[in-house]
């Protein structure tokens, strides 16, 4: 599994450019840091000590000019922090969304989801961005303070320099505890969030059970353990200031202890209190700031990523799919072998060993009761949903074995409510291929018969909203991007439930005559006749074979078929093949009735 210090290694490595920008930049900040104990050191023993308070005065205007460049460094480094933080936070959005999705796939529900995106994600944007410029300050402002000491003087450099590191020493010592303890305070919230939800989705059955007191108490206990975890968290405070008082406050008392000694060597008294300035308003400055920093945002920050990175890996990284082959050109557009699925481990499989081949260039239409399976079936198919056991194969390729773009390249599945982004039509229908020119989008539009409905929508360019469209709006631009996708396996879901008899068989007959494979989860009996077979789910059972095979073999499908048949209507649907079919009067379409359902009454 990738670990934080993989992760923050690459994204330093990434981001090598800006990082020299902000480097660059960070020297010039620390400008005034290097050179305010110098600049006053000569100032007063240049200066003011030797009666020449205009050479003093020179010395100082040196130094405001230095801390007007620095000004310009820190204007500068802000600025440039952006571009490394930034799209660090956009790749670990798309972790978090990746590996939650896979879960779903999975049919886990993780409703920790929403609580690493929308908390998790941006305390590690924050944290790091704070991070990034706590170290930065710390290592060019203690640095420019160790320069200016050094050209003070070498001793004086080793008197302060000793105590500093025995604080730095000190810091990091503590630095496991803080970690456990960050860690605890991290998964406490997680267990707060994912329980919460837990209990606000079931409020009405807590009420109605009389159990209201149950739960709160539950969820205190909670609420309690977080801040009893708080509490364990905020008494590091104490090494934190142990630490800033060996490293940071020491060396003022070691130097005025040692000043006899550094005076009667020859140092003069502005270098002297020119040390004081680098220790006070340098090193001390920049170790509270580490220490402050990283005890507080770097803990959170390496904590919460590396929650992030075990539970939110991408699916390639997850250890459950493998690189997928490339797709077989012999193998059939669909294969399921002795696939079971049930939702949830103690409820009954809706598919139980299950066998279906899909031959490339079929035309299957799949019938059956309402809550049969249908859908489930195409879920399986598409790779939307993984088997408990067995295998289900697109083109020669296992689903779970393949990333979704890969499964997006060989498979599309049009479910019966169909998704309409905010965009332009144009994006709406080539996403699947945004290297599609116009000219092709409106041939296929004419090919589908779904020019005018282009035009009233506004043409190309237009913005479609999903609240402003019609179901069977939804459905038709659903339809048109599947067309153009160059995914040669179509599953429609029941996805032209919302448009009319002629409109579903003009569309299913072109879908029909696509180079490709398409299997319809038929919503009326019109499609599985159009089918060249059909595929009959019926309890325990499974029948496939032509429309007019089942109508010979299967008395399920002949009394579907012939409830049908019995309805007021007596006109042919048109494009119908395979011979006169007589079908019911549904409100307003002449077939309006859920294949199904139809099904479903029947049994009643």
């Amino acid at each position: 599994m990738t670990t934080v210090g993989a992760v923050v290694r690459a994204e330093l490595s990434t981001r090598r450019r800006p990082l020299l920008r902000l480097a660059g930049w960070s020297l010039a900040e620390a400008l005034p840091a290097a050179l305010t104990g110098l600049l006053t050191a000569r100032a007063v023993d240049g200066g003011f000590l030797a009666g020449r308070p205009g050479v003093g005065l020179l010395w100082l205007g040196l130094l405001a000019l230095a801390v007007l460049v620095g000004a310009l460094g820190t204007r500068q480094a802000y600025g440039l922090l952006g571009d490394v933080v930034e799209p660090f936070r956009d790749d670990l959005l798309r972790r978090v969304v990746a590996g939650t999705l896979a879960g779903a796939g999975d049919g886990r529900v993780d409703d920790a989801a929403v609580t690493r995106l929308t908390h998790q994600v941006e305390m590690v944007r924050d944290t790091w961005a704070g991070l990034l410029m706590v170290v930065r300050g710390f290592v060019f402002a203690a640095g420019a303070a160790v320069v200016g000491l050094c050209s003070l003087a070498v001793p004086v450099a080793l008197l302060v320099t000793v105590p500093v590191l025995a604080g730095l020493l000190l810091f990091v010592a503590a630095l496991p505890a803080m970690v456990a303890r960050q860690r605890d305070y991290v998964r406490a919230g997680e267990r707060l969030g994912r329980d919460a939800v837990v209990a606000v989705s079931g409020h009405r059955d807590v009420l109605v059970s009389g159990t209201g007191d149950r739960v709160v108490d539950w969820l205190g206990g909670h609420v309690d353990a977080q801040a009893r975890v708080e509490r364990r968290l905020a008494t590091m405070a104490a090494a934190r200031s142990l630490s800033l008082a060996v490293g940071g406050w020491l060396p003022v008392p070691v130097l005025l202890l040692a000043a006899p000694w550094l005076l009667g060597r020859g140092l003069g008294a502005g270098a002297l209190l020119g040390a004081l300035v680098y220790v006070v308003h340098g090193i001390q400055p920049a170790l509270h700031t580490l220490f402050q920093g990283v005890a507080a945002g770097g803990l959170r920050f390496v904590v919460t990523l590396d929650r992030l990175l075990r539970t939110c890996v991408p699916p390639a990284e997850s250890g459950v799919a493998t690189a997928a082959p490339p797709p077989d050109p012999a193998a059939p557009a669909l294969s399921l072998r002795a696939v079971t699925f049930r939702y949830g481990p103690h409820a009954a499989p809706v598919l139980d060993g299950f066998d279906l081949t899909v031959p490339a260039g079929d035309h299957l239409a799949i019938v059956g009761a309402s809550g049969i399976g249908k859908s489930t079936l195409a879920g399986l198919m598409a790779g939307v949903l993984r088997p408990d056991s067995g295998t289900v194969r697109v083109a020669g390729t296992p689903t779970g074995a393949a990333t979704p773009a890969e499964l997006a390249a060989r498979r599309v599945l049009i479910p019966q409510e169909a998704y309409v982004f905010t965009g332009t039509v144009r994006d709406n229908v080539r996403y699947l291929r945004p290297d599609l020119d116009d000219a092709t989008i409106s041939r296929a539009a004419d090919r589908l018969g779904l020019a005018e409905l282009v035009a009233r929508l506004g043409g190309l360019d237009a913005t479609l909203r999903p609240a402003g469209l019609s179901a069977g709006e939804r459905q038709q631009v659903a339809l048109l991007r599947a067309w153009l996708s160059p995914a040669p396996l179509l599953i429609l879901d029941e996805a032209t439930c919302h448009l009319d008899p002629a409109t579903e068989a003009r569309l299913e007959l072109a879908f029909a005559a696509r180079p490709g494979t398409l299997v319809v989860i038929a919503h009326r009996i019109s499609s599985a006749v159009r089918a060249r077979r059909v595929l009959l789910l019926d309890g325990g059972q499974a029948h496939l074979d032509s429309h007019h095979g089942l109508l010979a073999g299967s008395a399920a499908y002949r009394e579907m078929v012939g409830y049908w048949e019995g309805g007021g209507d007596r006109s042919d649907p048109a494009g119908l093949p395979g011979g006169p079919h007589r079908f019911p009067a549904g409100p307003g379409t002449g077939l309006g009735h859920d294949v199904g359902q139809v099904v479903a009454d029947r049994a009643r």
